[in-house]
């Protein structure tokens, strides 16, 4: 069997460049004490597939030791993992994009650290290392994963201040803090994570704002109290729990519905780039997914949009070979279609500008995404 630290070693030259900081953390504290004995693990983006210590040890040490996140919990913990069915709601990130977010979170040693989603601990005890346990406050909000989390921590040697509460509101008596570490998707950012912070802490979140494509957010709190920052990559994460979003609905039966026609194909809008992606969420406020569903009439692609804050408004756009027009299914009064299509058409008039052109502003007054400067914000329903 290979050790522990030959895999440690072997998944860090995969992870190469990597800061030096971060691949001393990753020797010190090594995954496989974070993983749980029977676990999801999703390999090469394919379904993930249950790997189990006992019964297939050289399949589960090397998906533990892989570049792949590793499910932890099904359904806030109401399916058992060994179903291997179900939503995945907490998980052992992927060592590459934890990498990434701790190089964006740049700590140094003393350096004050907020987590928000201790999830296994992994990134609690690799923190620990990189600014002292004294320093890590992290909060998780499901007492089971806590609890875990605890032990795991315990046993691997680190004690940092462990909370089990809503991270949205952070941990006031612990602050203020130098580093905000979030390692849940968020759509928007709660005030009191910049509120708890001091001038020139840096904030680094998945900003999933659900319109296809989720980001790298990293923020710079100012002495005014105001946060400001951009989107340095790409990264799909699970949703904080109080802002997670409707579930998909079927296009029959439902109340106030509208069925129009559009001649503008929805892959159009579907398989943007991710620059559009980020305008088109942040003007607009919608999620949206995409899916190919074949049915009786036969090939069909489905694009599903709907309003997080309003659950009687959605809408459904349907496209199928061989159309000059395409149909529009719609709940409520909002005109989702025409919204996600003018916004994709005012980003075509800038010039089709890429994510890293965008930036984020987070004050008292909520947050706002604009494009190349602050001064120059997107309009439109931007989530608040």
């Amino acid at each position: 069997m290979i050790s522990a630290l030959n895999r440690t070693e072997a998944l860090i030259q995969e992870l190469a460049p990597l800061d030096h900081r971060i691949a001393d953390a990753m020797r010190e504290v090594p995954r496989h004490l974070f993983i749980p004995p029977v676990a999801l693990a999703s390999l090469g983006g394919e379904n993930p597939r249950l790997i189990d210590r006992e019964a297939d040890p050289r399949g589960w040490w090397d998906a533990v030791y892989s570049d792949n996140p590793i499910i932890t919990q099904l359904d806030d913990g109401a399916t058992d993992i060994g179903t291997g069915s179900g939503d995945s709601t907490s998980s052992c990130s992927a060592p590459g994009i934890v990498a990434q977010f701790l190089e964006l979170l740049d700590p140094e040693p003393g350096t004050r650290v907020l987590e928000i989603g201790t999830g296994t601990g992994w990134t609690a005890a690799l923190l620990c290392h990189l600014v002292g346990a004294a320093n890590v406050t992290s909060i998780e909000v499901d007492p089971v994963i806590a609890e875990q989390a605890a032990k795991n921590l315990s046993e691997a040697g680190f004690q940092p201040t462990l909370i089990v509460g809503d991270g949205a509101e952070g941990c006031p008596s612990r602050g203020p803090f130098d580093r905000v570490h979030v390692t849940c998707g968020i759509r928007t950012v709660p005030y009191a994570w910049i509120s708890q912070a001091r001038p020139g802490a840096v904030l680094v979140a998945p900003y999933s704002p659900r319109f296809q494509s989720d980001f790298q957010l990293r923020l710079v709190v100012t002495p005014s109290g105001v946060a400001h920052g951009r989107f340095p990559g790409l990264a799909s994460y699970m949703l904080m729990r109080a802002q997670r979003s409707m579930p998909g609905r079927q296009p029959d039966g439902a109340q106030n519905e509208h069925r129009l026609t559009t001649r503008i194909d929805p892959r159009t809008i579907a398989c943007a780039p991710a620059g559009a992606d980020l305008a088109i969420g942040a003007m607009t406020g919608l999620t949206a997914h995409g899916s190919d569903e074949p049915d009786e009439d036969g090939e069909l692609y489905r694009l599903w949009v709907a309003d997080p804050r309003d659950p009687d408004s959605w809408a459904v756009m349907d496209w199928r070979p061989d159309r000059e027009e395409y149909e529009v299914f719609q709940v409520g009064d909002r005109p989702l279609w025409e919204e996600i299509t003018d916004a994709y058409f005012r980003w075509v008039g800038w010039g089709e500008p890429d994510y890293d052109r965008f930036g984020m502003t987070v004050g008292p007054d909520g947050q706002r995404v604009w494009l190349d400067r602050p001064e120059n914000p997107l309009t439109g329903r931007t989530a608040e």
